[in-house]
């Protein structure tokens, strides 16, 4: 669980303060576990190293204030409380009064800078700890201005409290009512290590060190988690007091400094290297119906309400990065895109061999000998591998 701010960027304070009492309601952890997602292939689009002397305003914003940030902390938050120094980005905790508070400390934020839909974000952190202490790496939805948490969506990458050494992850979010689902995991905390999380349109993972702890289902919006789906931005800060640590301050822990190596974000690459060779899967259209191999008695449709036999296709290794796939012992052609595509072919030659391409979003394409790209038509009409761009109907959810 995390300390909202609804306060960002300029926005009023009393209509986010009102809106960010998330302690006083009662959380239902209502996601669905999920099977681990297979692996996938992340290519690095964007990384602070903090090699520098001075925090990087292209990167990152400071919130300044008090005023409990929506969860009675006793801190307030100022940029003089953040250095960067021997390649770390440093926050401090400090015994300080200003603006009523007893407490110092900084928050970084990367709202209307570096804001991401889907991808893996990961930082390299050591932690302080005493009683009081709160440090968290974490995310909420960019449009939390219009549209107030929970209902804007927030991933805890990290929280740590105290002196414990457990560390949380935890989503949340509005389905008719606050609800959060989270998981922890035990390690060191004054000692350096990654933390993770891995978020796709299926699934939000989280690791510590590569270690997997816990993961929620956001599939198809289950339980209400449409929050899920739109672009998020990333926080860092140092908290003293709050909800969550309770409000016993031990102060001869203070100063006290979270210490952050470095933040990187990946985000899903294409290539027929991450398809999942021996898997059976289904194929989704935007249309939300299920591609069918009609057991090759006609051309493909996408036009199927449930996935039965005719509607499970196994991802099979056709040889230099290629896949094919096969159904009811038949496997998939795109006939070089001049009709219709079919399954009706009992062996692989150049027509049945794609490129297994992940998009961005998570959603997958198939790309033809031809160059082309195989395209659902909706549902409305058989499937051909003609188009030239991928676009809705070239994409399918798993």
């Amino acid at each position: 669980m995390k300390k909202v701010n609804l306060m960002i960027c300029l926005l009023a304070v009393s209509q986010m303060l009102t809106s960010c009492k998330k302690d006083l309601k009662t959380a239902r952890a209502e996601n669905d576990q999920l099977t681990a997602p297979r692996a996938l292939t992340y290519q690095q689009v964007w990384s602070d190293e903090f090699d520098g002397n001075a925090v990087n305003t292209n990167n990152w914003s400071f919130e300044i204030g008090g005023g409990g940030w929506g969860n009675n902390e006793k801190q307030f938050y100022q940029a003089e409380n953040a250095a960067v120094s021997g390649g770390n980005l440093i926050i401090t905790a400090k015994k300080q009064s200003v603006g009523g508070l007893p407490y110092t400390s900084a928050r970084l934020i990367s709202k209307g800078k570096r804001e991401y839909k889907y991808g893996r974000f990961e930082a390299r952190i050591k932690l302080p700890q005493g009683q009081g202490q709160w440090p968290a790496f974490w995310m909420l939805g960019a449009n939390i201005g219009p549209t107030p948490w929970p209902k804007c969506g927030e991933i805890d990458i990290m929280e740590n409290t105290n002196t414990s050494n457990t560390v949380l992850g935890t989503m949340h979010w509005f389905n008719t009512d606050y609800t959060y689902y989270g998981g922890n995991i035990n390690t060191t905390p004054t000692d350096y290590h990654v933390y993770r999380v891995d978020w796709t349109p299926a699934s939000i993972t989280w690791f510590v060190d590569n270690v997997q702890f816990h993961v929620g289902n956001i599939q198809n919006n289950v339980n209400g988690t449409e929050e899920f789906h739109n672009p998020f931005f990333l926080l860092l800060n140092l908290a003293i007091g709050g909800n969550l640590p309770g409000q016993n301050i031990d102060e001869s822990r203070l100063p006290a400094s979270m210490f952050v190596d470095y933040v990187k974000v990946y985000q899903l690459t294409e290539g027929s290297s991450n398809a999942p060779i021996g898997q059976t899967i289904s194929l989704k259209g935007i249309n939300n119906l299920f591609v069918s191999g009609l057991n090759g008695g006609g051309p493909m449709m996408c036009d199927r309400t449930t996935s039965q036999d005719w509607e499970k296709f196994t991802v099979v290794d056709a040889g230099a990065g290629k896949v094919a796939l096969r159904s009811m012992n038949k496997y998939v052609s795109s006939e070089n895109g001049a009709a219709p595509i079919t399954c009706n072919r009992t062996t692989i030659s150049d027509w049945e061999k794609f490129d297994w391409i992940v998009n961005a979003d998570g959603k997958i394409s198939l790309r033809g000998n031809n160059g082309r790209y195989i395209s659902s038509e909706n549902g409305t009409t058989a499937m051909t591998c003609n188009r030239t761009t991928i676009s809705g109907w070239e994409a399918f959810s798993l």
